[in-house]
């Protein structure tokens, strides 16, 4: 058990890689939409550079991260199985489910867009950019606080944060307008 401490700051690191992966492709994909509504050649220049971009993020960083977060993070399950009948621990793994749920739904926007499929707007992009904000927070917090968080405070806090996160969305778009 004295590797734990290892395993532990291995899994730490790759959440944070993966995190920042997950954080910064929703951006990439912001201007490689916003680069599609320009004239050529500067469209065609942009887009390629943000598709290139994107590509060495996401298979280079953001997958391989997110796979070896979720290796250590089994390995220390395996070390200390009671954590499964904690409840921290079984609300970290929903929002670990989520986070891999949005992370492949990202995959597929990313193919489409490398494809040349435009379904969602810059400002879509812009929300879909906090999920990640929202299920980070909500990690921190239980892993923290493990059984000494209140749910119902954990819950009413991510409501209030999800609400000031919609708000300041609407209001970058109105100073961006």
């Amino acid at each position: 058990m004295e590797y734990f401490n290892y395993i532990k700051s291995l899994h730490i690191i790759f959440v944070i890689t993966w995190f920042a992966g997950l954080f910064y492709i929703p951006r990439l994909f912001i201007y490689f939409i916003e680069a599609s509504e320009k004239p050529n050649p500067d469209k065609k220049i942009l887009m390629d550079q943000f598709s290139v971009m994107m590509n060495r993020l996401w298979f280079i960083i953001t997958w391989p991260s997110s796979i070896l977060a979720i290796l250590f993070g089994l390995w220390m399950i395996v070390l200390v199985p009671n954590w499964l009948f904690e409840n921290w621990m079984i609300a970290k793994l929903v929002f670990v489910a989520a986070l891999v749920g949005y992370q492949l739904k990202t995959h597929f926007i990313l193919k489409e867009l490398q494809l040349g499929v435009i379904k969602y707007s810059s400002s879509f992009m812009r929300m879909w950019n906090e999920i990640t904000s929202v299920i980070l927070v909500s990690v921190v917090f239980l892993v923290v606080l493990k059984n000494n968080i209140n749910m119902l405070k954990l819950t009413l806090g991510l409501i209030i944060f999800i609400v000031s996160l919609l708000i300041l969305i609407k209001l970058y778009k109105k100073f961006r307008s």
